[in-house]
């Protein structure tokens, strides 16, 4: 498999996940509990903090939980909530409410971000700035679960599909290898 180089703080749209082998980035309702006990590479965590200067999500991931945060409380970014009906969101120090187009919640995301990645952290907003070919990287980090239900990273039935290359390495059309066998349960 290819090495990953670190990320960097570009003024990239950046649309990120970890997400279940079978393409899911949440189960049913928003849950996440799934990701309890997966463990990631060494820094990753340290690493996006560092380098993320805004994050775009969507009104279904915050009204599941308007406490969360993205990282830890080590980040101190913007974070900014794409909405229809901002006037009945639950408020949060940190977060703005915005009911836009997604190509206006990008340009305004990454003023704030100045200088540093915009995270999307919606696979509907995702959906929709891929379609309009305004996501700069996909990065992804794939759990060792199945999850079979839940909301996927790309869901667009009937949708064009949306080619991409690998960032590194010499074969930027290869897929990618990845085996792993079944987990005694705990």
């Amino acid at each position: 498999m290819l090495d990953i180089e670190p990320q960097q703080a570009a003024g990239k749209v950046l649309f990120h996940f970890s997400m279940s082998l079978d393409g899911f980035v949440a189960g049913p309702n928003h849950a996440m509990d799934w990701l309890t006990g997966v463990t990631g590479r060494e820094g990753v965590e340290e690493e996006y903090i560092e380098t993320t200067g805004a994050v775009l999500g969507g009104r279904n991931g915050w009204d599941r939980d308007p406490n969360a945060r993205p990282y830890s409380e080590d980040w101190k970014g913007a974070i900014f909530v794409l909405t229809h009906h901002p006037e009945d969101a639950t408020p949060a120090d940190g977060v703005t409410f915005l009911n836009c187009d997604v190509a206006e919640a990008v340009r305004i995301g990454l003023e704030a971000a100045d200088g540093k990645n915009l995270e999307v952290l919606s696979p509907t907003i995702g959906r929709q700035l891929l379609e309009r070919g305004l996501i700069d990287e996909i990065d992804l980090h794939i759990a060792p679960i199945l999850l079979g239900d839940g909301i996927r990273l790309f869901d667009n039935p009937g949708g064009q599909p949306i080619r991409l290359r690998h960032a590194h390495g010499s074969h930027p059309f290869a897929e990618v290898d990845v085996r792993y066998h079944l987990a005694a349960e705990a």
